[in-house]
């Protein structure tokens, strides 16, 4: 776009012209915030910028709009007016050649130092991307436009740092580059951009996928027997260089791992090693990924070399069925649910949810694998332009291409939309309405409403395509065999079948199946639910084949069959409802926990009957509703405790389900899980105090307070956490006995009372137990009282706890009581920890109990994520001590482990550390709530189940298992790097 003479000339003319009109979510903060940039230009002495925002116009309004609604581009704006300034010169579009030929260049300085390019590429870098923003927000820059400048820039970046270090060891004679002025020509260094980047898809805070390889042959390198060290330091400086956080922010976040067999391989890998293992070795998810690959930095010669040999590996020329297998293997990694019901639009993930990116990404990708070996014009990266070429080769229809065409682009704005509010690495759209809006007024929408209804049209469209791609009629015998299960003797074809889905004992199977056709359970004894049940049969079988534990996934589902009074409605629903038999045969294969839960209370699976699970979220008001309509009123005490119990047990396998079908993530669970322990136990105590009073009376003044600690405390429980508790009370001070029909002293009444509340909700009944409780954390353990006084509290905590003590209440929240000692009690606990501590005590005494439990309890190995050294103890451990020694940001107390990493101070824990403990935490809690969600026993590495590992798989969006291995290791010696830093003072 030229820049007319009379602009170059007077520089008057702003360059930025809206096609979209942007609304803010408030017009008069919107101005101020206009007003408060013109302040920082007028203190840069910005004198034409500051008569440009003065002034009133279509542009000022936009610009108004849009660091109203993305508080990122408002800082970046206040921090450097001279983004926008720059803008009476040149169009977005000459800018961004501007920066981009400017850090193109960064690297020829003779006097350039690594600390020098790390601050000019991140000052680049951030013009960039505040650019990218403003002309996408603008209309003036379609999707498209957006994703290729991204990519552009990433590129820039990553050639830039690249040629630095290849000059840097040229000079320090650890290479002799061919010709320094074009240092990666002849190097042997092969930087491969994957995913979004090697497909010139960025989105707006994306990661960039590399892979590092080097060809040992290239003249450049001297000593090929160190190459391997040399390259992969090489690397780890590349890394720093983009990753790190500075002062100055970063370039971009960068992730090796799709490198071969991340766990024992170098960050750069020799070519020839690196064939060897893709040719031998290489996974179904490596095939898919390598579709995308392109060569962005170093050597690019040797690159597209690499990528040409690898082509008979990526590009099968002959689909046999082996072949077509892995496809749907991939399928099971990348383990998309679908669900069934309405799709919910808060807290939707854009990326993976029912109908997002990734389910048209792999669209294609299945397509270009099944088609691409035998017409090379479907070896395409892009998506879009895939999509043209399946279209015109007839593997899909110009009406999918168009359609799929037209929701990819919306929802990668979405996706763009959502990450420009904070610069953050999310594709999960807002819980909140107000945030919805700003996403909304972000995409030019009228409102969340008008917005809500697109999405949910995209999602529709993308999931329906989807599901013509690979959804299958349950008729599956018509292309497999036979499946016959009349009569007394097996059938040999159908022992051949089963065997052929999977099935490990096909003979077994056919015993059991043969006894559902006999009418032996309840569920089968009529005619009508048979007949539901044969044609419901081979959908069954593969459904449970697909589990890859298929015997036992179908010998639980039989169990459940055998606790169910009927099953005509269950048949039908399963038979018509694919999504809902696929999330069946995953609970049945994979969760143990789950299923057990099913088979002992059949009742619970009516929960997933319900058409709208999927879409609502089971927050505090949603499940306090629900818990109260199923109590009901004017119940007996018994009654109570066992509609309690079977609530708690249905929604907790219901927050289950959602977690394992991708509706809610794994931190969405562990705050329900604590909802639900919050509501359920303080309704077991108002009954215990209602009761117990009809017998004892009540005490003058007597009131009662719960603290929830642990885990319920940080809201972090999960499907198989006891919970930790504290009961607080308080009375008039003249109180000598209550007034019941046997009276007792305050402290023996409170004490018995307690035990009540202990039997209550432990005491197991014909409908299990509530929850396990542990009181172990009152004072002085279990040596003291279980219940305790408010003021003896108070004493113990300021005179007597210890440091564990004062750690552990840094994770207490009052759940339940009265509503008055409860404020008191959340008062009492901010004033405790608020107190001055001693820095040094309390980081020696975090220290020496951290080594205590490590020599009491080590790890079982790296999955015991709670004891391993770097794991979740290690993060608790920081973000509590943190919380004493007042190295927390903010006023508001927050008693949540991840919450309280993410606001450490800075001199506490620089950015980059936080991000590394933030990122560990997540991984973690991903982590833990699956396994516990699924299994009832430890995670045994050597029995995992195949369904169990793709749901984690799922979770972390990691590709396969040993990649997911490989980062758990990582993240433990990086966590416990940081802690050793911070708690044991071992600075490096």
């Amino acid at each position: 776009m030229a820049t007319s003479k009379a602009a170059n000339r007077t520089g008057t003319d702003f360059q930025l012209r809206p096609v979209l009109a942007l609304k803010p979510l408030d017009f008069e903060a919107a101005h101020e915030e206009l007003d408060e940039i013109a302040l920082a230009a007028t203190e840069a002495d910005l004198s034409r910028l500051v008569r440009f925002l003065k002034k009133k116009g279509t542009i000022q309004d936009f610009l108004a709009a849009v660091f109203d609604l993305s508080p990122f581009l408002r800082d970046l704006a206040r921090r450097c007016p001279q983004f926008l300034d720059r803008l009476f010169e040149q169009t977005v579009a000459q800018r961004l050649d501007a920066v981009t030929a400017r850090i193109g260049r960064l690297a020829d300085a003779q006097d350039v130092t690594e600390s020098g390019l790390m601050k000019d590429l991140r000052h680049l870098k951030a013009e960039a991307h505040f650019l990218i923003a403003l002309a996408d927000l603008a209309g003036e820059a379609e999707a498209p436009e957006t994703v290729k400048r991204l990519s552009v820039l990433a590129d820039a970046c990553v050639g830039c740092a690249v040629d630095f270090l290849l000059r840097d060891a040229h000079r320090q004679g650890k290479l002799k580059l061919p010709d320094a002025q074009n240092p990666a020509e002849g190097s042997g260094w092969i930087v491969l951009g994957m995913g979004k980047l090697g497909a010139h898809e960025l989105n707006f805070s994306s990661d960039i996928d590399l892979i590092v390889f080097f060809e040992p042959s290239a003249p450049a390198i001297l000593d090929r027997l160190d190459a391997t060290d040399l390259f992969s330091r090489l690397t780890r400086r590349l890394v720093r260089i983009l990753q790190d956080r500075t002062e100055n922010g970063y370039v971009f976040r960068t992730d090796l791992r799709l490198r071969p067999d991340p766990g024992s391989t170098p960050l750069a890998i020799p070519v020839e090693a690196a064939l060897t293992y893709y040719e031998g070795r290489g996974q179904n998810w490596e095939r898919a990924a390598m579709i995308k690959a392109r060569p962005v930095a170093g050597d690019l010669a040797a690159g597209e070399a690499f990528l040409k040999e690898l082509t008979p590996y990526i590009w099968r020329k002959y689909m046999d069925y082996a072949a077509i297998a892995d496809v749907h293997s991939i399928k099971r990694q990348i383990h998309t649910h679908k669900g069934h019901g309405e799709i919910a639009v808060k807290g939707h993930n854009v990326k993976l949810g029912r109908g997002g990116i990734r389910e048209i990404e792999f669209f294609v990708q299945t397509q270009q694998l099944i088609a691409g070996g035998r017409f090379p014009e479907l070896r395409g990266r892009g998506t879009v332009p895939m999509l043209g070429r399946l279209a015109e080769r007839g593997w899909i229809t110009a009406e999918a291409r168009d359609a799929l065409v037209r929701d990819y682009w919306f929802l990668r704005r979405v996706e763009h939309a959502i990450q420009m509010v904070a610069d953050e690495q999310t594709h999960t759209l807002p819980d909140h309405d107000e945030e919805l809006e700003r996403i909304a007024l972000m995409l030019a929408f009228d409102d969340a409403d008008a917005f809500s209804t697109a999405f949910r049209e995209t999602l529709g469209d993308v999931e329906r395509h989807y599901a013509a791609l690979f959804e299958t009629a349950p008729q599956l015998s018509a292309g497999v065999g036979n499946l016959v299960f009349t009569g007394d003797v097996d059938d040999p074809d159908t022992l051949h079948t089963l065997n052929e889905l999977g099935f490990q004992r096909p003979s077994d199977i056919c015993r059991v199946i043969r006894g559902w056709h006999f009418g032996r359970y309840r569920v089968t004894r009529s005619a009508e639910a048979r007949e539901r049940l044969t044609e419901l049969t081979p959908a069954l079988l593969k459904a449970f084949g697909e589990t890859r534990r298929a015997d036992e996934a179908l010998m639980r589902f039989d169990e459940l069959l055998a606790g169910l009074p009927a099953g005509i409605q269950l048949f039908s629903l399963l038979q018509s409802k694919p999504a809902l038999l696929r999330l069946l045969a995953t609970i049945m294969g994979a969760a143990p926990r789950l299923a057990a839960a099913i088979t002992r209370q059949p009742h619970v699976f009516d929960g997933l009957l319900d058409p709208a699970l999927l879409s609502e979220l089971p927050d505090r008001a949603y499940l306090s509703a629900r818990l109260a309509a199923f109590l009901g009123s004017d119940r007996s005490y018994e009654e109570i405790l066992d509609r309690l119990r079977i609530f708690a047990l249905e929604q907790k396998f219901l927050i289950g389900v959602r977690l394992l079908a991708g509706s809610i993530d794994p931190a969405r669970a562990g705050r329900a899980f604590s909802h639900l322990a919050d509501l359920t136990i303080g309704a077991a105590l108002q009954a215990v105090v209602e009761e117990f009073a009809m017998r004892h009376g009540r005490v003058s003044g007597g009131r009662l307070a719960l603290l929830g600690m642990g885990k319920l405390g940080s809201r972090e429980l999960t499907a198989g956490s006891d919970v930790d508790l504290i009961l607080l009370y308080d009375h008039d001070a003249e109180a000598e006995e209550s007034d019941g029909e046997k009276p007792l002293a305050p402290s023996h009444y409170f004490a018995r009372l307690t035990q009540r509340l202990i039997a209550a909700v432990s005491a197991p009944t014909a409908e299990g137990i509530l929850y396990e409780l542990d009181l172990r954390l009152r004072p002085s353990g279990n040596k003291g009282p279980v219940a305790t006084h408010i003021d003896a509290f108070r004493k113990y905590q300021r005179s007597e706890a210890w440091t564990w003590e004062q750690m552990a209440l840094t994770r207490a929240r009052a759940i339940a009581g009265d509503d008055a000692l409860c404020t008191e009690v959340e008062s009492e606990i901010s004033a405790l920890l608020a107190l001055p501590h001693d820095r040094k005590k309390v980081l020696r005494d975090a220290a020496e109990m951290r080594a205590l439990i490590e020599e009491e309890k080590p790890p079982r190995d790296l999955w015991d994520i709670k004891l391993v050294p770097g794991g979740l103890i290690d993060l608790e451990f920081i973000a509590q001590t943190a919380v004493l020694i007042g190295a927390i940001e903010g006023e508001v107390r927050s008693t949540n482990t991840a919450e309280i990493i993410a606001r450490l101070t800075p001199d506490f824990a620089p950015a980059q550390m936080r991000q590394d403990l933030s990122d560990a935490a997540a991984l973690y809690m991903a982590l833990t709530q699956m396994i516990r969600l699924c299994l009832v026993s430890g995670f045994d590495r050597n029995d995992v189940p195949p369904g169990l590992a793709d749901l984690l798989l799922a979770a972390t969006d990691l590709p396969d298992f040993s990649v997911l291995e490989a980062h758990l290791n990582e993240t433990a010696i990086t966590v416990r790097r940081h802690f050793d830093t911070l708690i044991r003072g071992k600075r490096k």
